[in-house]
C-alpha cells in the first residue's frame, strides 16, 4: 500500500568552519537510513489524536463536551487520511461504556457523552484513535484519565490509605484503612462491610468487618508475587441499612511504597574516560516522581559527586567514568531510608553522543566523543523531526572530539532525535531534545476584566499565524467557573502538550502541560530531563535499517460500508443481486452485484447510529436460496490504563468542593423538574400493564388499526415449518399461491408486505421468514385502511412486525436464506450545549444558575481577518471564570490561550 510521498528534506547546516563535513549525495550510509525513513514517513503517515475537553473533571449527571483536531504527518496539518473517529468512555474496570463514531470533516469533529445517574464514581477514561492508528499500537491513541464523582445519587464516601510493609522473603504487606461518610462527614459507624480484594485480576483476599465509631475499618492483604502483580481494586459492600446494601469500588495504585531509581547516561552508555552527563529518574510504585539525594561512589568507595532532584523525580550529574571501575549510587529516599543502586556497567570502547539545547536560545551545540581506538573511523550523524531528517553529516574522529553548533531554526517545533552511526552504519548512541520554536498560533482573548452574574459577556478573538499575519483558524473554546473547578494547569493536558510531547515519547509523562505553562529557564531544564529519561517511541533505526516496518492490518476509514460475501455451500454466487433496504432513520433501497468471488460493498452510506437495515441477496437468476455472510468488523481491545498514575485512589474527596456544587445543582433541578436525572420515586403497586405484540408496529394507520391482528405467539405453539402453512385458513379473505399472499378483493394482486417499516417488493418475501421471528402480522384489506399506501396498497397490506424490531445488534440477524438484518454501528450526532440566553424572557429566572461549563462553543472558524466572537451569559455565582480557547490553521499552526475575567 502507498500514499502520497512526503518529500524528504535533506539538510547540512554545518559550514566549512565546523568540524563536520558537508553531506555527498553519493554518500551510502545516510543515504540509506534517507531513503529508509523517507519510505516510512510517506508508507506510514502518523496520525495523531487530540480532545479538547470542557473541563478536567466530572460529576455524574453532567455532560462531557469536546472538539477532535486529528493531524496527520510531519506538519501537524489536519488530516484528510481518515474520515471516522472512534472515541470511547472507559469505565474503572477498563470495560468500554460508551462508544461513537464521529464523522470527521478535514480532520475535525464534534462530540459528547451524556454521564447517567447511574454511574459509579471512579477514575473513567476517554480514548480516541482513527482505525488507521490501530496499526500502530493502543499507545499512540488519545488516552485520557478522567474523574468522575457523584454527589447526587451517591450516598456513601469513603477515604482511603494504605500503609506498607515488606516481609524478609519479598512479600508485600498492605494494611488499607478505609473511612465511610454522609455527604456530610457524618460516620457510618457500626456498618457490616464485606470485601474482596483483587490485583491484576487475581483474588488475593476476602473477609469481614463492622467499622468502627469514626467509620474506619482496616482491611489487610498480601501481595505474594509483587513481580506479577502491580495494582489492583477493593470491591467493598457496607450494609447502611436493613434495605440497603452500597458497593464502592476503591483502587490499589501500588502494594508498596518502593521507588525504582534508574540512570540514563547521555547518548545511551556509559564510556571510559569519555565525560558523561548522566539523567537519573525516580519513581515510586504509583508511577510518580518521588525527591531522592545522595552520591555516586565507585568500587573503592570513593565518593565522586552528589545529586539531589530538581523536578519530578528528575536530576542530573556529571561523570567521568574510568576503565574498569564499577559506580553506585548511595541513595536517600524522601523518608530517610537509604539505598544502594548500581550504576550502568561502563564500556571500554565506544562514542559518546553529548547535546547543549538550554544555553543558547538559538543554537544546538553537539559534542561527539570516541575511545582512541576509533579515531579515524568514520561516523554520522542523522537528526529528524517528525519523519524529516533536518541535519544529516559524517565526519571521522581525527582528533577523538568533534564538536559544532547547529541552528535551531532548522527545526520544526516539538521532538527531534539525533542518532550516532559507526562506520557500520549501526545506531550506537541517541539522544532526543526538544525544540520550541515558539511558533504556536497567536490567539489573542480580549474582554471585560469583570462582570456580573448572569450579565451577558462578549470576547473578541483575534488570531495571527507565527509571522504576524492573520489566521484563518478551528478553534474551541470553553468557559469555566474556575472557583467551582479548580485545577492545576500543569495536570491538564493541552493540545501543545498532546500533539507536540505526550505522542512522540514513550511512557507516561506526569504532569506534561508544565513544560508548556513554565517556559523560563527551570521549565527549559525540566524538559531536557524529560527528553534524557524518556525514548523516542515512533520507530527505531535498527528496524528501518533492516526493512522492519509494521503490518498494516487496519485500512484508513474514509466513511461507513457494509460489506460481505454471498455464497451457496462452498461456492460463491458471481454476480448475484443484492439489495440494502434500510428499516428506520430515513428509509431508502442500494441494489449491488457480486464480484467473481462473491463479494459485494455498499460504500459512502451515511447513516445515525442504530439504523437497522436488512440485506437480500439473490443468484444471477433470481434464485432465493443462498447465504449472505457480512464481514467481521473486528472491535478494538482494551488494554490496561496506560497513564495509571493519574488514578485517584479518593476520586470524591479531592473534588470536594466540585461535588458539593454538583448537589446542590441536582437539588435544584429536582425541584423543579428539569435536567436529564433519575429520581427516586414512592413504591407504588402497578395492577397490570398489557403489552400488546403490536406496540411497535410500523402500521401507517396507528398500531393495531387493521381489519385482522395475528400475534406471533400462535406460531410458537404451532410450531410452523413455514410461516405460510401458519397462516394458511387463518387470514379472513387472503389466501396463498406459491408462497404469495392474496386478498379475495384483488385476486390478481399480490398484498404488499411491510416489514419492520420496510416496504419488501418480493411478493414470495413472506416464504423465507422464519415463524418463530413473528411478533405480529396486521391484515388490511379495506379501502380505509389501505388507501394511505397509495397504489402500493392496492392489493391490500400485510404489516408484519418482529420481534427483534427495533432492538440494538452489532451483528447480523439470519432470518432465512438469502435474508438477513443487520444494526451496524453508524454515526453519532453530536447534541448542541444549552447556554440560557437571559434576555429572554420565557428563561426560567428562578433556577439557581449553578452551571459550572458557563459555555462551550467548539466550532468556531476565524475570518480571513483571523478574528472572531463569542457572547454568552454568566451564571449566578461570583468568581474567577477561565476561558481555555485551543484551535489550529491549514498550515499545521496550533495554539492554545487562557483568559480569566472577575463575575462579581
Amino acid at each position: 500500500m502507498s500514499f502520497k510521498k512526503i518529500p524528504l528534506i535533506l539538510l547540512t547546516v554545518i559550514t566549512a568552519a565546523l568540524l563536520f563535513s558537508f553531506i555527498n549525495a553519493d554518500d551510502d550510509p545516510i543515504k540509506k537510513a534517507a531513503a529508509q525513513l523517507e519510505k516510512w514517513t510517506g508508507d506510514y503517515p502518523q496520525e495523531k489524536v487530540y480532545l479538547h475537553m470542557d473541563k478536567p473533571y466530572y460529576a455524574v449527571g453532567e455532560d462531557i463536551w469536546f472538539k477532535a483536531y486529528v493531524t496527520i504527518g510531519p506538519e501537524h496539518k489536519l488530516s484528510a487520511l481518515s474520515g471516522i473517529l472512534n472515541v470511547e468512555l472507559l469505565d474503572p474496570r477498563d470495560s468500554v461504556q460508551q462508544s461513537i463514531k464521529l464523522p470527521l470533516t478535514s480532520g475535525i469533529a464534534m462530540g459528547d457523552f451524556a454521564l447517567s445517574d447511574t454511574l459509579k464514581e471512579g477514575n473513567y477514561r476517554i480514548r480516541a484513535y482513527t482505525n488507521w492508528m490501530r496499526n500502530f499500537a493502543p499507545e499512540y491513541f488519545f488516552d485520557r484519565t478522567i474523574h468522575i464523582g457523584n454527589a447526587a445519587t451517591n450516598t456513601v464516601f469513603t477515604n482511603t490509605s494504605y500503609a506498607y510493609t515488606t516481609t524478609p522473603n519479598g512479600q508485600q504487606n498492605v494494611k488499607a484503612t478505609v473511612s465511610f461518610t454522609d455527604i456530610n462527614g457524618i460516620a457510618y459507624a457500626g456498618k457490616e462491610v464485606s470485601y474482596q480484594v483483587q490485583l491484576s485480576n487475581r483474588n488475593v483476599g476476602r473477609g469481614k468487618g463492622v467499622t468502627d465509631d469514626k467509620g474506619n475499618l482496616a482491611i489487610s492483604f498480601t501481595n505474594t508475587v509483587p513481580g506479577a502483580m502491580k495494582a489492583g481494586q477493593i470491591t467493598a459492600k457496607i450494609k447502611i441499612s436493613d434495605k440497603q446494601t452500597i458497593t464502592k469500588i476503591l483502587p490499589v495504585k501500588a502494594t508498596s511504597n518502593n521507588v525504582d531509581v534508574q540512570f540514563f547516561p547521555e547518548g545511551g552508555n556509559l564510556v571510559a574516560g569519555l565525560p558523561c552527563r548522566v539523567a537519573f529518574k525516580a519513581v515510586g510504585a504509583d508511577g510518580l516522581g518521588k525527591a531522592i539525594s545522595g552520591t555516586i561512589v565507585n568500587n573503592d568507595n570513593t565518593e565522586l559527586t552528589s545529586f539531589t532532584t530538581s523536578h519530578l523525580g528528575m536530576g542530573l550529574f556529571v561523570l567521568i567514568p574510568e576503565a574498569g571501575k564499577t559506580y553506585q549510587a548511595k541513595v536517600t529516599y524522601e523518608d530517610g531510608s537509604k539505598a544502594t543502586v548500581n550504576l550502568p556497567k561502563v564500556l571500554e570502547k565506544g562514542y559518546s553522543l553529548s547535546l547543549n539545547n538550554t544555553s543558547d536560545p538559538d543554537n544546538i551545540t553537539i559534542r561527539i566523543g570516541g575511545t582512541a581506538d576509533l579515531v579515524g573511523q568514520q561516523i554520522s550523524v542523522v537528526a529528524q523531526a517528525n519523519g524529516v531528517i533536518c541535519y544529516a553529516a559524517k565526519n571521522s574522529l581525527e582528533n577523538g572530539v568533534l564538536m559544532a553548533k547547529i541552528p535551531k531554526s532548522k527545526f520544526p517545533t516539538g521532538i527531534a532525535q539525533f542518532t550516532l552511526f559507526n562506520a557500520a552504519n549501526e545506531p550506537v548512541c541517541e539522544r532526543i531534545i526538544f525544540i520550541n520554536r515558539e511558533d504556536e498560533l497567536k490567539v489573542d482573548v480580549a474582554g471585560q476584566a469583570s462582570s456580573g452574574t448572569r450579565q451577558k459577556v462578549n470576547l473578541s478573538l483575534n488570531v495571527q499565524s507565527p509571522d504576524g499575519k492573520p489566521a484563518i483558524s478551528a478553534l474551541s473554546a470553553a468557559v469555566i467557573d474556575e472557583t467551582k473547578v479548580p485545577s492545576d494547569e500543569s495536570d491538564e493536558i493541552s493540545i501543545l502538550s498532546q500533539l507536540l510531547l505526550s505522542s512522540d515519547i514513550k511512557g507516561y509523562i506526569e504532569k506534561p502541560n508544565y513544560y508548556f505553562v513554565h517556559r523560563d529557564e527551570q521549565g527549559r531544564k525540566a524538559l531536557d530531563l524529560l527528553m534524557m529519561t524518556q525514548g523516542y517511541r515512533r520507530f527505531e533505526w535498527k528496524q528501518l535499517l533492516n526493512n522492519v516496518y509494521p503490518p498494516v492490518v487496519f485500512q484508513p476509514e474514509k466513511e461507513l460500508r457494509i460489506s460481505g460475501h454471498v455464497h451457496n455451500g462452498n461456492k460463491p454466487v458471481i454476480g448475484g443481486k443484492v439489495t440494502l433496504f434500510t428499516t428506520k432513520g430515513g428509509a431508502f433501497i442500494l441494489d449491488t452485484l457480486t464480484d467473481d468471488k462473491g463479494n459485494f460493498a455498499f460504500n459512502h452510506l451515511v447513516f445515525k447510529d442504530s439504523v437497522k437495515f436488512i440485506i437480500q441477496a439473490r443468484t444471477a437468476k433470481d434464485r432465493k436460496f443462498v447465504d449472505i455472510e457480512l464481514d467481521n468488523v473486528v472491535s478494538q481491545g482494551v488494554s490496561s490504563n496506560p497513564n495509571a498514575p493519574d488514578i485517584e485512589v479518593n476520586v470524591s474527596k479531592n473534588i470536594t468542593g466540585y461535588l458539593q456544587n454538583s448537589y446542590k445543582l441536582y437539588q435544584e433541578e429536582s425541584k423543579y423538574g428539569v435536567g436529564n436525572h433519575n429520581y427516586v420515586l414512592k413504591e407504588v403497586v402497578i395492577k397490570e400493564k398489557k403489552i400488546t405484540p403490536y406496540q411497535n408496529s410500523s402500521n401507517l394507520n396507528g398500531p393495531g388499526q387493521a381489519d385482522q391482528i395475528i400475534s406471533g405467539d400462535i406460531f410458537e405453539k404451532m410450531g410452523c415449518p413455514d410461516i405460510t402453512t401458519c397462516l394458511q385458513g387463518r387470514l379472513l379473505g387472503v389466501t396463498f399461491r406459491g408462497g404469495a399472499a392474496y386478498s379475495t378483493r384483488s385476486p390478481n394482486t399480490p398484498m404488499q408486505i411491510v416489514l419492520d417499516g420496510m416496504t419488501i417488493d418480493d411478493p414470495y418475501f413472506l416464504s423465507s421468514l422464519n415463524a418463530m421471528d413473528i411478533a405480529s402480522i396486521e391484515v388490511l384489506r379495506s379501502a380505509g385502511y389501505t388507501s394511505i399506501y397509495g397504489m402500493r396498497g392496492g392489493g391490500g397490506v400485510l404489516v408484519i412486525t418482529t420481534k427483534r424490531g427495533g432492538e440494538y445488534s452489532s451483528t447480523a440477524r439470519v432470518y432465512a436464506p438469502g435474508i438477513i438484518t443487520y444494526t451496524p454501528k453508524g454515526y453519532y450526532q453530536a447534541r448542541t450545549f444549552y447556554s440560557p440566553q437571559y434576555d429572554d424572557p420565557k428563561v426560567n429566572r428562578t433556577l439557581a444558575d449553578l452551571r459550572t461549563t458557563i459555555f462551550w462553543k467548539p466550532n468556531i472558524v476565524t475570518d480571513k481577518d483571523g478574528k472572531a466572537s463569542i457572547e454568552f451569559y454568566n451564571a449566578g455565582s461570583p468568581g474567577t471564570y477561565r476561558v481555555i480557547v485551543e484551535g489550529i490553521d491549514g498550515d499545521g499552526h496550533i495554539g492554545h490561550q487562557t483568559f480569566r475575567y472577575k463575575v462579581q
